[in-house]
């Protein structure tokens, strides 16, 4: 079909493991370009990316040839690895 056009967007929310409120000022940042980058590398769109200190809110426009499953498990993936390669948490600081 010619002219075919798509529009989904998904909110996401990444919570801290037992809503320990571990997202600090100091990190906060980071962690949100982080996983607005990841987003991107997967082809979708980061519409904004914004939380507290417990979880994190992602609205996003979802790409057609992705799944949400495979963007989560990759956003998810990646963003922990950065968090706890980097020390960014409310324990080490």
């Amino acid at each position: 079909m010619s002219n075919t056009f798509h529009q989904v967007y998904i909110q996401a929310i990444f919570a801290v493991i037992y809503r320990e409120a571990l997202i600090t000022d100091e990190c906060k940042s980071k962690i949100l370009s982080v996983i607005g980058n990841l987003i991107n590398e997967t082809g979708c769109k980061t519409i904004i990316v914004n939380g507290t200190e417990d979880h994190i809110h992602c609205l996003l426009g979802l790409k057609p040839t992705i799944s949400i499953s495979d963007l989560m498990k990759v956003v998810k993936g990646k963003s922990s690895r950065f968090i706890n390669d980097q020390s960014i948490n409310k324990m080490q600081i």
